[in-house]
Order: structure tokens, then C-alpha cells, then sequence
């Protein structure tokens, strides 16, 4: 009678056992892996941030006029110019562009351009009683701003608008744009990419007529 393993024998079954446990150690591991980092099951979260609107920073030592500085000036003055005369239908936009202290023409006027704005027809209207209808105006501008003299420029452009009962006649304005850029200036942390030079509209004169939202509102 034979009681005892033969070393062939015994190294098989330890072999059997040693390949049992990887397989087992291999399939936990992948059920481990697939409960942490969930592939086929996606997840979807928000990150939020607070901005702080108290934040200014302050702008020192600016650069000398030159062509760069020039074509910078001639882009601020035309957003500045649509952001001043286009309409969209979304008032809620409208009131924090135009109305909100925070709003892009507050933050690209002087304090007195930016008063004359508001006596606008158009800005009273849509801050205050605007109907609640379909209206929007566009801006087609006729070439670039032409320079008149150091930070004096003169802007061109079609504007027209349209409502319910169809699109207005098409006209053409000149607005003559001053702007400042004032040494030391501070803005507001959360103005820095919309205006990270500090320049200010501190002119702004319709040229021969009435300001267009003033024309359009009638």
C-alpha cells in the first residue's frame, strides 16, 4: 500500500494550487481596478469657482505708442463701437452689457461718456420699459477705424434694425472715438482679459446727426 506523494505528483498539484491562486488574485485585482476607475460608467461633475470681484490690479509703465499699440486701439474702438449700438433680443444680456456697473460699456467709458450713454433713447428703453418684442439692430462696419490723431480715431459703419414688422432702412454713421489710457490706471481682476490694457473711451461724438439710438428709438 502506497502512502506517500511521489515528487512528480506533489510538484503537479502545487503547481495546480500556485495557478489557482494567481487566477484568483488576478480576477479580484480586476474587480478592484473596475470599482475604482469606473470606464465603462461615466460620471459627469461640475467644478465652480467664485470669482472676487472686489480684486483691482493696477497697471504701471505702459508701452510706448507704437503700430501694435495702434491696431490694439483700432479693435478696442470697434468692439467698443458694437458692443455701444447693438441690440439682441436676449434683454437679460442686454441689461448686464449696457445697465450693470459691471457691464463692458461702464467698464470701457469715463465716467462721462458713460452718463451720456445712458440718456440715450434706447438704453432707457431697454433698461427700463423696453416692450416685449422681437427687436435686435446690427453693426456692419465700412473698413477699419482710420486714425485723426494720436488716440483720436474715426469709425464707419451701416446700422439698421429690425423688428416685427420688418427691418428698417439701412444708415450710415461716423462716430469720432477718443480714448485714454491713463498711467497707473486700476481695473477690476475680473475686467483684466476683457481690457488688460486699461484704455477708456473718453470721446465720443456722432458726427454730423443724432446718436443712433437715439435715431432708431423715434
Amino acid at each position: 500500500m502506497q502512502n506517500r506523494i511521489e515528487p512528480p505528483v506533489l510538484l503537479s498539484r502545487l503547481l495546480v494550487f500556485v495557478f489557482a491562486g494567481a487566477v484568483v488574485v488576478t480576477f479580484v485585482m480586476f474587480m478592484t481596478l473596475g470599482k475604482m476607475f469606473p470606464l465603462n460608467r461615466p460620471e459627469v461633475f461640475f467644478i465652480t469657482t467664485k470669482p472676487e470681484n472686489a480684486s483691482v490690479i493696477q497697471i504701471n509703465e505702459l508701452p510706448p505708442d507704437n503700430q501694435n499699440l495702434d491696431l490694439y486701439k483700432q479693435a478696442f474702438v470697434m468692439e467698443y463701437v458694437r458692443a455701444r449700438n447693438e441690440i439682441e433680443q436676449n434683454l437679460s444680456i442686454m441689461r448686464q452689457k449696457w445697465g450693470s456697473a459691471d457691464g463692458v460699456i461702464a467698464a470701457w467709458s469715463t465716467p462721462d461718456v458713460y452718463n451720456a450713454f445712458r440718456k440715450t433713447g434706447l438704453y432707457t428703453a431697454i433698461i427700463q420699459d423696453y416692450p416685449d418684442f422681437a427687436f435686435e439692430c446690427n453693426v456692419n462696419f465700412r473698413g477699419r477705424p482710420m486714425q485723426l490723431k494720436q488716440n483720436l480715431y474715426t469709425v464707419k459703419f451701416e446700422y439698421y434694425c429690425s423688428d416685427n414688422n420688418g427691418q428698417t432702412d439701412t444708415k450710415d454713421y461716423t462716430i469720432n472715438v477718443g480714448v485714454t489710457m491713463d498711467d497707473a490706471a486700476k481695473i477690476k481682476w475680473t475686467e483684466r482679459l476683457n481690457n488688460p490694457l486699461g484704455v477708456r473711451v473718453s470721446e465720443y461724438v456722432v458726427d454730423g446727426g443724432a446718436d443712433p439710438l437715439d435715431t432708431v428709438y423715434k
